[in-house]
């Protein structure tokens, strides 16, 4: 018996007979076709890229109807890839150019797309260099002669599926799966996406997992806490099946709780949003009882292509997203990427850290036409319902600025068109670096409200990248210096009157839902897969009395203290 731990995505628990899955991977050759024959190659990989092509459009057709959401926009993320020029252009060229075989050019295009995503400081963001291989997989696999790599898995007997990494329709086709125990991958990942969706169990970044564990094997997933046991013996199966047992009655009176309004013991009114990715994934959200978007990232509009997405085709993606809230507010995050791979796919000049380098808002200002086509975009879709505009990344007052000045002249140009928006949209800031939480009394006074991204302001706070396993170890969320960073911000809006919300991950982890409570906050934004467990301990908790103990908490710099003062406001009723 032994265990290995990984990145929890949810699920609760289960316990099953592994089935391990051969990763897509292979040795690519490489070699030079002679000239008379590079048309030939091209024609063989336009073959291979019709085939993989087929195999998604059959794919996608024959989903049933009860499937999730977020399945048929994930196999359309990969379609897209697929059709995408810097993929499959780029590799012909390079059959043109250096005479490299089909093989070799779509990897070696697919590798280096890949390395642009991985270098983005964003997780969302990283994660989407997977969906690149994975797409190249599946015509690697084409070209080799053993069929597009899309052609739905058997499922057979339900087991825990045990992979290197997994596509989205290899996912959906074992739809039997009682869990996934994956190597690759963190929360924002497609397969944590999906598995969610599914509401199976499911942990990512287990390492080597598929290497180490053999078919049939006697599993235990915890997709709480991210576990996995290998060949339990009795006495620990016994324990499992008991929490097991547990996990799924709480899962079946957290569903009550759906159309409960979020309100807490001495009634505060809490405000509970949902983050998505893609327009499509507005009404699941909504059907997860979430009261609105609270950010929503344009990033996948821009990504993995040669030319900038026009206003118009801006427009109707915000406007679908706008549309399937049914009224509900969405907040949509404007252009949140880095200058150190160009966004037509050239080389930048690099950075050294693209982390501090110029990145999200500064890059926008430095685009300023490329920003407001977003603006005006983002301004159209304000005519369809309440739209919110949300900037990353602040840390000068003068972006504040520069951001209001561009505004109006994308409201000055839409009148002039005579087009509708709402003149009274909403704008509000990130509070992402250190910089920004402590001016957020400043930055107010120009905003409409603030959002915290826990994320990066945890990395910023500790100079730990979470994604570099060296350091990972480090990142703590509850860190003395970075709660008071959340705490500031809070009490800045507060003061000034202007909403706050958290939209990192920290506003889904239900182990700080009355911490952030007890500082303050009425607004959290969060996958939806997370909002029942924190609606549960709003319910459950007295913002009056949690605003006494978190105060005394904050004024003590001592990790020791702060812990233990964490775990006591944990282990109060109702915090299980």
């Amino acid at each position: 018996m032994f265990s290995i731990h990984g990145t929890a995505i949810g699920g609760g628990i289960v316990i099953g007979r592994a089935r391990v899955l051969e990763s897509q991977r292979f040795d690519v050759a490489r070699y030079l076709v002679p000239p008379h024959a590079r048309e030939g190659e091209i024609a063989r990989l336009d073959a291979a890229l019709l085939d993989v092509k087929t195999e998604l459009d059959t794919l996608s057709e024959q989903l049933p109807d009860d499937v999730p959401a977020e399945a048929r926009a994930l196999l359309e993320v990969h379609a897209m890839i697929l059709d995408d020029p810097m993929l499959a252009e780029a590799a012909r060229e390079q059959i043109r150019t250096l005479r490299w075989n089909a093989e070799w050019a779509l990897a070696s295009q697919a590798d280096g797309l890949a390395r642009q995503f991985e270098e983005l400081d964003d997780a969302y963001l990283r994660e989407r260099g997977r969906d690149v291989q994975q797409v190249a997989d599946r015509v690697l696999k084409s070209l080799s002669g053993t069929g597009a790599g899309s052609r739905p898995l058997s499922a057979g007997d339900p087991a825990i599926f045990v992979a290197h990494d997994i596509a989205p329709g290899e996912m959906i086709s074992l739809r039997s799966a009682l869990g996934f125990a994956i190597d690759l991958g963190g929360t924002t990942s497609h397969t944590a996406i999906l598995a969610r969706s599914m509401n199976v169990p499911a942990v990512v970044g287990l390492g080597c997992a598929s290497q180490l564990i053999s078919d049939n094997e006697w599993l235990i997933l915890d997709g709480e806490t991210g576990l996995m046991i290998v060949a339990p013996d009795e006495t620990v199966l016994a324990e499992y099946r008991h929490r097991q047992a547990a996990s799924l009655l709480e899962r079946e009176r957290l569903k009550r709780l759906l159309h409960v309004p979020a309100r807490t013991l001495d009634g505060v009114g809490v405000t509970l949003h949902a983050n998505i990715e893609l327009p499509e994934e507005a009404e699941a959200a909504l059907a997860a009882g979430a009261a609105g978007v609270g950010l929503f990232r344009s990033e996948f509009l821009f990504m993995g292509r040669r030319d900038l997405p026009g206003e118009d085709e801006q427009y109707e993606a915000y406007r679908t997203a706008v549309l399937g809230m049914r009224g509900a507010p969405v907040t949509i995050r404007t252009l949140d990427v880095g200058a150190d791979k160009t966004l037509d796919g050239a080389e930048g000049q690099v950075s050294l850290n693209p982390a501090l380098g110029q990145r999200a808002i500064r890059y926008c200002l430095a685009e300023p036409e490329m920003f407001s086509v977003q603006l005006r975009a983002i301004l159209r879709a304000s005519a369809h319902g309440t739209v919110r505009l949300l900037i990353p990344m602040l840390a000068h007052h003068h972006e504040i600025e520069q951001t209001l000045r561009l505004l109006d002249i994308a409201r000055a140009h839409l009148r002039g068109r005579g087009q509708a928006f709402d003149e009274r949209m909403a704008v509000g800031g990130m509070i992402e670096v250190p910089a920004a939480a402590l001016s957020a009394g400043l930055f107010v006074r120009r905003l409409d409200f603030l959002s915290i991204g826990t994320n990066d302001l945890i990395q910023y706070t500790l100079a730990i990248d979470r994604a570099d396993h060296t350091v990972a170890s480090l990142y703590d969320p509850f860190h003395p210096a970075v709660l008071r960073l959340i705490s500031m911000a809070i009490r800045a809006g507060r003061r000034a009157g202007k909403p706050v919300s958290v939209c990192g991950e920290m506003a889904g982890d239900h182990t700080a839902t009355r911490l952030l409570l007890g500082m303050g906050l009425d607004t959290f934004s969060m996958h939806p897969a997370s909002l029942l467990r924190v609606k549960q301990q709003v319910l459950l908790s007295d913002v009056s009395q949690l605003a006494i103990k978190v105060g005394r908490m904050l004024n003590s710099d001592d990790p020791v203290r702060v812990r233990a003062a964490l775990a006591r406001l944990r282990e109060e009723p109702g915090a299980g």
